[in-house]
């Protein structure tokens, strides 16, 4: 291990020394200029892309797959690309032209989805009379399965309607977590870092919440408890709060995911690109492990965040049932506590609140 850490500490000094960047010709312009280009490379790196590039290390040739571009126009020359100050800009939805162009982060889902599919063939236990799987991967794929289904679904959403919902969440958390993953290794993005795909994983738990309540306490109670129960003269007001805080939650889950997993990798680029806006290669003895803490702390953390996000969907689903007990009185309130259920769904009450 310590020869591994003097290898690529070696390596990436020698990396800074062979960098034209690094000979300061320019003085203070040319660390400047270094500073633009190490902000530029890693924007360039955690944003998505219609090219996935392949870098050489050592190189500065980097071999780019042109990814296809799929514009659907609703009028005449909708999507007709546009000169800006930040160069060529395809309009959006709003000026009629729809962008469903595949994108480096676009492939990045589709392999999650495909290792979320194949661990699914691989490690599920399909021989009905061993009751036990066989294999480390498979035990630890039942493991990760069995927290999800009674750690998540039946605490926060109850003994009845846990196992109905268990399906998405195991989805959510196994496709989250492989793509999570998948940002760690070279050549590889991470989907996650970006805010329209959190966005649309929190949509489907959003839908998900709304259909929950509905089915739990019919659409009436559903919109009943829009009001808040308070008396009808305070319904505009407490509607619009209803209404805003069911759209905080999606927000939540959103902004949480999308942030945490492009600052990890931000902070990793930041680390290594201080070498070369310092201009030293002894920076690299201090900056590399630094940078090898942060991405073992950010394999930590691809966990971490693929949990938070089902364990807040299975919170949020888990009070949309509660609807259904709420408008139910004090007695049968009482009648669901022997039986526990009730004890799930105000945890989850409470905790969400």
């Amino acid at each position: 291990m310590r020869k591994a850490m003097v290898l690529l500490v070696g390596l990436m000094a020698g990396v800074a020394f062979a960098s034209p960047g690094a000979q300061d010709e320019h003085g203070g312009t040319g660390q400047e200029k270094e500073g633009e280009d190490v902000a530029g490379y890693i924007l360039h790196h955690v944003s998505d892309s219609p090219e996935y590039e392949i870098e050489i290390p050592l190189s500065h040739d980097h071999k780019a797959i042109h990814l296809p571009q799929i514009l659907i126009p609703f009028r005449d020359g909708a999507c007709t690309p546009q000169q800006t100050d930040h160069g060529t800009v395809i309009p959006g939805l709003g000026a009629g032209c729809l962008d469903l162009s595949i994108t480096k982060h676009t492939v990045m889902m589709w392999l999650a989805a495909v290792l979320l599919i194949g661990s699914l063939l691989l490690f599920s236990n399909r021989d009905k009379t061993k009751l036990v799987p066989r294999g480390t991967g498979a035990n630890l794929f039942e493991m990760l399965v069995l927290f999800v289904r009674d750690e998540l679904a039946i605490k926060n959403i109850g003994k009845e309607e846990g196992p109905r919902y268990t399906p998405y969440l195991l989805t959510a958390f196994f496709f989250i977590l492989f793509m999570n993953l998948l940002g760690l290794f070279p050549w590889m993005a991470t989907a996650t870092g970006n805010i329209a795909v959190t966005c649309g994983l929190a949509l489907c738990t959003f839908v998900l919440t709304q259909v929950a309540g509905i089915r739990a306490a019919g659409l009436g109670g559903y919109l009943a408890h829009l009001t808040g129960g308070v008396a009808p003269w305070l319904w505009p007001i407490m509607v619009p709060v209803e209404i805003l805080g069911l759209f905080t939650k999606p927000f939540a889950l959103t902004i949480r995911l999308f942030a945490n997993m492009l600052a990890g990798h931000i902070v990793i680029f930041f680390l290594l690109g201080l070498i070369f806006m310092l201009g030293h290669p002894a920076v690299a003895l201090v900056s590399v492990p630094f940078a090898l803490g942060i991405y073992l702390l950010e394999l930590f953390v691809a966990f971490v965040q693929a949990y938070v996000f089902t364990m807040l969907s299975a919170l949020f689903i888990g009070m949309g049932v509660a609807m259904g007990h709420h408008g139910h009185g004090e007695h049968e309130h009482a009648d669901h506590k022997e039986t526990g259920h009730s004890h799930d769904h105000g945890k989850a009450h409470m905790l969400g609140s």
